[in-house]
């Protein structure tokens, strides 16, 4: 049997110490949010790497603080990511709002997606 991830509602740092050659930028709630954030900054052409994301699965039966952290590889980097992590946070705290109906086949697509699944149509805002 595999881990069931354990899911946290506050932002915490990384409280783990900095290695020499890359920085943790952020302790995710879950594996998946750790994957997000790295593909968001990936996206950014910001260098990230997940740690840890396997080790909930050692602590067993015993209560355990273990969750994935995000961590940045390059140095240079590091300032940018904390700006690109707040705007990451803010994305994903944005309540939904109501669907919207694309401008080219009139499909009612929910306000989390900005093209048309059916149609490949950009919102128009």
């Amino acid at each position: 049997m595999g881990s069931i991830p354990i899911a946290r509602s506050i932002y915490s740092p990384c409280r783990l110490v900095d290695l020499p050659q890359v920085k943790c930028l952020y302790q995710a709630r879950d594996r998946i949010e750790a994957q997000l954030l790295c593909d968001f900054l990936d996206r950014q052409l910001v260098r990230a790497s997940i740690h840890g994301d396997y080790l909930s699965g050692a602590a067993g039966e015993l209560p355990a603080d273990i969750y994935p952290s995000v961590w940045i590889v390059d140095d240079d980097d590091l300032s940018r990511a904390r700006e690109l992590l707040d705007r990451f946070l803010i994305e994903q705290r944005r309540t939904l709002g109501a669907p919207w109906r694309c401008p080219r086949c009139a499909e009612q697509i929910e306000d989390s997606f900005e093209l048309c699944w059916n149609c490949g149509q950009a919102r128009v805002v």
